[in-house]
């Protein structure tokens, strides 16, 4: 399988030190339409980010600022809801590690090693690592002006309507209490 090449921004390692090594990157308007075809937005207007590399023995410390001007279609009415991100990022560079085969133990990662990025070879890929810090940036639900009235109308009940709770003030309706 090949690694997405929308953002690619590779780095070699060997170029990367113990001091600070300041980097600021931004995709150009292609790449920024193929990262919302990527993410499935309907524009991405704005992608950069100011960041310093370090690095210890193999591993890589990227520490910077993801700015963004995004798009998204709302959940409920598929209208454009933009959005401006500004995500300060941590990411940790390690070397890929052995797969578990069939029958071997897995691997557990911390929640620490939640922003771990792998890598295999002389380089790293910053921008790639941006492009999916983007991605888990965005709003999960974005919500137009209007979706909640659009969500009702469509028969959606929200979350005091449903669940144990809203079960109990039905059964004490019908009681008359």
């Amino acid at each position: 399988m090949t690694a997405p090449v929308e953002f690619s921004r590779p780095v070699r390692i060997d170029t990367i030190g113990a001091e600070r090594r300041p980097l600021t990157i931004e995709a150009d308007a292609g790449e920024r339409a193929a990262l919302a075809r990527r993410f499935d937005l309907p524009a991405i207007d704005h992608l950069s980010a100011v960041l310093s590399l370090t690095r210890t023995a193999e591993i890589v410390i990227a520490d910077g600022r993801l700015r963004a001007e995004v798009t998204q279609s709302c959940v409920a009415t598929a209208e454009p809801v933009p959005a401006a991100l500004d995500e300060p990022f941590r990411i940790v560079f390690t070397p890929e590690i052995e797969v578990a085969r069939d029958g071997e133990e897995g691997i557990e990662l911390s929640e620490e090693d939640c922003d771990t990025v792998f890598y295999a070879g002389a380089s790293i890929d910053v921008g790639e690592a941006v492009a999916e810090t983007l991605s888990l940036s965005l709003d999960p639900w974005p919500r137009a002006p209007g979706a909640e009235e659009a969500l009702k109308a469509a028969g959606v009940k929200d979350e005091g309507e449903v669940g144990p709770f809203a079960a109990l003030a039905g059964l004490k309706d019908k009681l008359g209490k």
